[in-house]
């Protein structure tokens, strides 16, 4: 899949024209920030992992980590993520591109991301991101539903 591959996909929920393309990389929250103009925790960086039913896919904003304790109480088993090579397998996406529109695996959304007014996960590719509301990504993304996994986010700071 691609940007290409995956604007008829959003062009469904009306949000295509929100698509942007970079000529310089996206592939890191930090170079998504840059790209973008924003805060490196708005970045809707999209994680996959292997279950024991397959893989799936799991939204988190740019500045949270997965906490395990948290992720085995969700899913009953340990957090594993999926390689490089069967990312592109099992995604159809690379590395640094993957994105949750039009995928063939559950898609979950971490409550670190509804903070934001706005967040900006990629478009296909490392090269792009899409502007979308929290409810949208949760509608274009057609997500099995919001959870809580993740860490470092909303810590107060001393």
């Amino acid at each position: 899949m691609s940007v290409e591959a995956v604007m008829p996909y959003l062009h469904e929920f009306g949000l295509a024209a929100r698509v942007m393309t970079f000529e310089n990389s996206s592939a890191t929250v930090e170079l998504a920030a840059q790209c973008v103009g924003c805060q490196p925790a708005q970045i809707a960086k999209t994680l996959s992992f292997k279950t024991t039913e397959g893989a799936m896919l799991i939204v988190t904003a740019g500045d949270a980590k997965i906490d395990n304790p948290k992720y085995k109480a969700q899913f009953h088993q340990k957090a594993a993520m999926l390689t490089h090579e069967e990312v592109e397998t099992l995604i159809g996406l690379r590395v640094g591109g993957v994105c949750p529109f039009g995928a063939k695996v559950p898609v979950y959304l971490d409550e670190s991301l509804r903070r934001f007014e706005i967040v900006y996960p990629a478009a296909g590719d490392d090269h792009s991101a899409v502007r979308l509301t929290p409810a949208e990504l949760e509608t274009a993304s057609k997500a099995a539903g919001w959870i809580d996994v993740c860490k470092g986010w909303n810590e107060v700071l001393a």
